[in-house]
């Protein structure tokens, strides 16, 4: 008990007695005798042995009180519920025996009245209040503590040390204590800015990193000199084949190597400028042979990665595309199933909603999955096989049941794009077996698809499916009845009615699936019918072209095209349709000649002898395969007019134009001339190199008048305020230090 009461008394250091106390305590110590010391030991030992008949006594007051619960419970209840520490007698015990420890010590410290006092005070002392208030000296003093910890145990980075750390990571032969050192301060670097610094303070206490130069200069370190440093710490020679983890000298670095790629994906995760995650992401992918061994941290990088590919800018997405190719083809067996179901619900998740701004994104994740399926096609037949079946079974439902949810189940952006994924992976695949039995039930759930609601207002949905067919038939050499399919649009009710509203802006089924009423009624939605039907096909029949079969193929499309002619009053339309079927007449002709000559000598069973005919007939080029190719580069170069947003024709040409000015809210940025900028730079250089999109292809013939009228004071005050443009939205990210987007896009990792 001795112990307990000296704690007690160290707690009370705030009080204004506390040297008079002890004083008082050290001048009584040495007045007590030795003799009088043995005999209140001998008085407190027999204490101690009449203390067991107290705690008798206890125990069967407690009996009693737990007897209490059985003889009337409702007044347990209350007690337990309005005076509970009468029933916790345990704790009355502890608070009795410390009570007598107390004035045992008392005894044989022979206190004054002034400590019996004091003592009587601390019966009633609670531990954590006092704590809490009497913790003003010991805060200081912890403080103190810490400081000189810091100064003297953690090593503080400074920009010499990161030089010496370079310079040794650039030798021929590593130390492996230089490149644990760096990944310390690497890890030191990330706890110094995360939010939970208590779990980060253990490993962080190597190192401090103060202020952003030292952490930008311990990012930069890692991310230029750390990977070849562990290459020359293995002994990696250049043509070698062996894998990084089969190294003599892997143990050595095997360990701070996985907290290294803990922390670097973690640093992934918090970034959010895509500059910065642009120059991770190629680290990374340099690092991708040295995560193989680590299968759990492999999963994690993987988790990561995916998410990056499908929701990140247009090069995050290729970087993290690059660094889940690289990671999975070197442990291929186990982690490939895991990132194809990843990567396919990622896919399906994030194509829910097609805009112009999403479509490339989308686009780019349906052909980088499918380069992914072909990595192992065995592998890919099981994934493909059930994901297919899905498909079919929310069709069955739409079929059978016939309500709204289930028709929504089959009509959205998700099925369309899952059908497109699967018809490019089996068009990929063609020469190889492994996936060939999955092209009959794609196509017949394709053509499911467009027989559900054969109506006007989803002929957009009907031309995205029938374009995903061609392009499988095409890939495949599989004959896919399409052209019943295309042709039954121009027997339609609904398009054959006369317009009622005139819509001077083009309708474009791109990222459509469903028309209103009112699409339906605009001239707009005539139009792009019929400039749908043309183009496919002529995109089928051209590829049909040079097949034997072709003057046969044609008979049907040939009769409905010309009732159709019969009917229409639309000098466009026929214009259209009547030069599609002279070039597809043109075309029976060619084969009908072809097969009247001596060269068509084989029985048709010979599948070899019909192939090798064909393609000497597709080498001759028939007319409508000459039509659809100089078709094709006008009806390229009129979508990118429309993805560009350009209405002009002066953008097909090298035309110049004038651009009006624009006026911009804001404070102008201007150069040391007092002329207004409109891109703002360090320098000059700095511009030269900046990566271009096909839509600034005119940004910089558009810099030299906008520099030179400020000289003009007439024109002054109309530049000031330009209006904001296409061009100058860019700008706006600038601020008017010249803090710029574009100097961060230019960085280079050698001058990083």
């Amino acid at each position: 008990m001795k112990v307990a009461t000296k704690k007690v008394k160290t707690l009370d250091k705030t009080k204004p007695k506390k040297d008079a106390i002890k004083k008082k305590k050290q001048s009584d110590k040495t007045k007590v005798p030795k003799v009088a010391k043995k005999a209140v030991k001998q008085k407190a030992e027999s204490k101690d042995e009449k203390r067991p008949k107290k705690k008798s006594a206890k125990k069967s007051h407690k009996k009693d009180l737990e007897g209490l619960k059985d003889l009337d419970p409702e007044f347990y209840d209350f007690l337990k519920k309005n005076d509970k520490e009468l029933l916790d007698f345990n704790l009355m015990d502890s608070d009795d025996d410390d009570d007598d420890g107390d004035q045992n010590d008392a005894e044989m410290k022979e206190a004054g009245e002034e400590e019996g006092d004091e003592e009587d005070d601390e019966k009633y002392h609670k531990p954590s209040d006092d704590l809490a208030v009497a913790s003003d000296e010991s805060d200081f003093e912890g403080e103190d503590d810490g400081d000189e910890a810091t100064t003297g145990g953690v090593q503080k980075i400074t920009l010499n040390l990161l030089r010496q750390w370079e310079m040794q990571l650039g030798k021929p032969n590593v130390p492996v204590e230089t490149v644990r050192q760096v990944i310390q301060a690497f890890n030191s670097a990330l706890a110094s800015i995360s939010a939970d610094a208590e779990g980060e303070q253990a490993n962080a206490a190597a190192y401090k990193v103060v202020g952003a130069a030292a952490f930008n200069g311990v990012i930069q370190l890692c991310v230029l000199h750390l990977q070849p440093a562990i290459i020359r710490v293995l002994g990696v020679k250049p043509n070698s084949s062996l894998p990084l983890h089969k190294h003599k000298k892997w143990v050595k670095v095997r360990g701070c190597l996985r907290y290294y790629l803990t922390d670097l994906i973690r640093l992934v995760e918090q970034v959010s400028s895509s500059n910065i995650l642009n120059v991770l992401l190629k680290h990374l992918h340099q690092m991708a042979g040295m995560v193989v061994p680590f299968t759990a941290l492999g999963k994690t990088i993987l988790k990561r990665l995916i998410v990056l590919w499908a929701t990140g800018d247009e090069t995050v997405r290729v970087l993290s595309f690059l660094c889940i190719l690289k990671i999975t083809r070197k442990q291929q067996a186990t982690m490939l199933n895991h990132v194809l179901k990843a990567m396919y619900l990622a896919y399906v998740r994030n194509s829910k909603f097609v805009s112009p701004n999403t479509l490339p994104g989308i686009n780019f994740m349906r052909r980088s999955l499918v380069e992914m399926f072909a990595l192992d096609l065995n592998v890919s037949y099981q994934h493909a096989f059930l994901y297919i079946r899905q498909l079919a079974i929310h069709l069955r439902n739409a079929v059978i049941l016939k309500k709204k949810d289930s028709f929504q189940a089959v009509y959205n952006w998700q099925y369309i794009n899952s059908l497109r994924l699967w018809a490019d992976l089996l068009g990929a695949s063609a020469n190889k077996p492994q996936l060939q039995p999955l092209v009959y039930p794609l196509v017949t759930i394709t053509t499911g698809v467009i027989r559900l609601i054969p109506t006007a207002q989803y002929f957009p949905l009907r031309f995205h499916c029938l374009q995903s067919l061609i392009s499988l038939a095409k890939e495949t050499n599989t004959f896919i009845p399409i052209l019943p399919l295309i042709v039954e649009v121009l027997r339609s009710n609904t398009f054959n009615r006369k317009h009622t509203s005139v819509s001077m802006k083009p309708l474009q089924f791109t990222c459509i699936l469903r028309l209103n009423k009112a699409q339906l009624a605009e001239n707009g939605f005539r139009d792009e019918v019929v400039e749908q039907v043309c183009g496919l096909l002529l995109e089928y029949l051209a590829h049909e072209s040079a097949t034997l079969a072709f003057s046969d193929l044609v008979v049907p499309v040939v009769m409905a095209i010309k009732a159709y002619l019969k009917e229409c009053r639309n000098a466009n339309y026929t214009r259209k349709l009547k030069q599609l079927l002279e070039k597809i007449q043109e075309s029976g002709r060619f084969i009908e000649q072809q097969r009247s000559k001596n060269s068509v000598n084989f029985d048709l069973k010979d599948a070899k002898a019909v192939q090798a005919w064909e393609q000497q007939v597709r080498n001759k080029r028939t007319p409508l395969d000459i039509y659809y190719t100089s078709w094709l580069k006008t009806h390229e170069t009129k979508k990118r007019r429309q993805a560009a947003q350009v209405d002009d024709i002066n953008a097909d040409y090298d035309v110049p134009k004038l651009k009006r000015p624009a006026a911009k809210t804001g404070v102008p940025v201007r150069n040391e001339n007092g002329e207004l900028e409109l891109f703002p730079s360090d320098s000059e250089d700095e511009a030269v190199g900046l990566p271009k999109d096909e839509d600034d292809d005119d940004e910089p013939e558009m810099e030299q008048p906008q520099k030179k009228k400020p000289k003009q004071k007439a024109d002054k005050k109309k530049i000031e305020k330009p209006k904001p443009t296409a061009t100058d939205e860019a700008a706006d990210d600038y601020d008017e230090a010249a803090t710029a987007v574009d100097i961060v896009k230019d960085l280079d990792l050698n001058d990083w």
